[in-house]
C-alpha cells in the first residue's frame, strides 16, 4: 500500500506491507531502480515483518517540501533521509537493508547510529564512500565499469540523462545484470520513477559529489566529516553479493563489519539483487530477526 509521510525535508512516499505489529524492516533501493525491486522480498517477509520500502529522494512520488532545499544526492543526504524516515514513523529500531544508493544509506545509519539498527543486510558489502580517496585511479577494468559516472561529470552527460533517461537506465540494467531476463513491463514499472522532477539533479549531484567535484549540502557537513574516517559497522550484518554483478563484481571479503553473521555470493544474481534473487535477500533479513 502506498503511503506518504513528512520529514523535515521531504514528503516521502513509501510502500508498506506485512504485519503491522511485526519487526520493522526498511528496504532501500538504488540507482536506477525503485521500490518495485523489493516486491518479491516483501511478499516473503510479510508474515513476520512490517516491511517499509521508501522511494529515495529524486525518485517516484517522493518530493522535496521546499524549492530552496539543495537537490543533493550525496551519501549523507541519503542517510539523513533514512534516519528522518524512522523518526517520522516513530520507529526506534529496525532491520535495514539495501543495495547501491540504498545500501549506502543503510550502512551509514548502521555505522553512525547503531542504536537505531537491529540488523543490516548490505549488498556489495561496505558501501560508505571514501571521498578523500576518490581521485585515486582503479584498475582499467574497474574504470571501464564506471563509465557512466564519468559521463555524468560532464554537461553532456547531464543533458544525456535528462533527454535519454529511460534508454540510458535500461542499458545500465542490462549491463549490470547480464543474466537477468527482465521484461519490458518490469522495466517500465520502475522507469516511471525516473520522471520525478528532481531525478536528474539529484543523480548528477550524487555522482559529482562522490568525486569531490561539487560541494555538498552545508547542513550535512558534520555527517560527511564522520564518514571520512570510514567508520566500522558494529551491528549484526549479512553481506550479499551477486555472482553476475556487472558493475560491482564480488569482492570476496567484507571488511569493517565487526559483527558479520554471513557473507554470501548469490549465484545467478546481478546488481539488482533483491529483484533478481528475492528468496536470498528475504532469507538474509529473516536471519537477523
Amino acid at each position: 500500500m502506498l503511503k506518504r509521510i513528512h520529514t523535515p525535508v521531504l514528503e516521502i512516499a513509501f510502500e508498506e506491507a506485512g504485519t503491522p505489529d511485526g519487526t520493522p524492516v526498511v528496504l532501500l533501493h538504488g540507482f536506477p531502480y525503485d521500490v518495485r525491486a523489493y516486491d518479491g522480498v516483501a511478499a516473503r517477509l510479510g508474515a513476520r515483518c512490517r516491511v517499509l520500502v521508501p522511494y529515495l529522494r529524486g525518485y517516484g512520488p517522493t518530493r522535496f517540501l521546499s524549492a530552496g532545499t539543495m537537490r543533493s544526492g550525496q551519501q549523507a543526504a541519503l542517510a539523513a533521509d533514512l534516519l528522518a524516515f524512522l523518526d517520522a514513523l516513530g520507529i526506534d529500531r529496525a532491520i535495514v537493508g539495501g543495495y547501491d544508493w540504498g545500501g549506502r544509506a543503510a550502512c551509514i545509519v548502521s555505522a553512525l547510529w547503531p542504536e537505531r539498527v537491529r540488523g543490516l543486510v548490505s549488498v556489495n558489502g561496505y558501501n560508505i564512500q571514501a571521498i578523500a580517496r576518490s581521485g585515486e585511479p582503479l584498475d582499467p577494468e574497474a574504470e571501464h565499469r564506471y563509465w557512466y559516472q564519468f559521463y555524468f561529470h560532464s554537461e553532456r552527460g547531464r543533458r544525456g540523462l535528462d533527454r535519454n533517461r529511460k534508454e540510458l537506465c535500461r542499458l545500465l540494467w542490462r549491463l549490470w545484470s547480464p543474466t537477468w531476463r527482465f521484461s519490458a513491463e518490469e522495466y517500465e514499472r520502475t522507469a516511471a520513477s525516473f520522471d520525478s522532477p528532481d531525478f536528474v539533479e539529484v543523480v548528477i549531484h550524487s555522482y559529482r559529489h562522490r568525486f569531490g567535484l561539487v560541494p555538498g549540502d552545508p547542513a550535512l557537513e558534520e555527517i560527511e566529516r564522520r564518514l571520512a574516517v570510514q567508520p566500522e559497522i558494529p551491528v549484526p550484518a549479512v553481506v550479499l553479493e551477486g555472482a553476475d554483478d556487472g558493475v560491482a563484481p564480488p569482492a570476496g571479503a567484507a571488511p569493517r563489519f565487526t559483527r558479520l553473521r554471513e557473507h554470501e555470493v548469490v549465484p545467478g544474481a546481478g546488481h539488482n539483487l533483491p529483484q533478481e534473487a528475492p528468496e536470498a535477500f528475504a532469507t538474509a533479513v529473516l536471519a537477523l530477526l
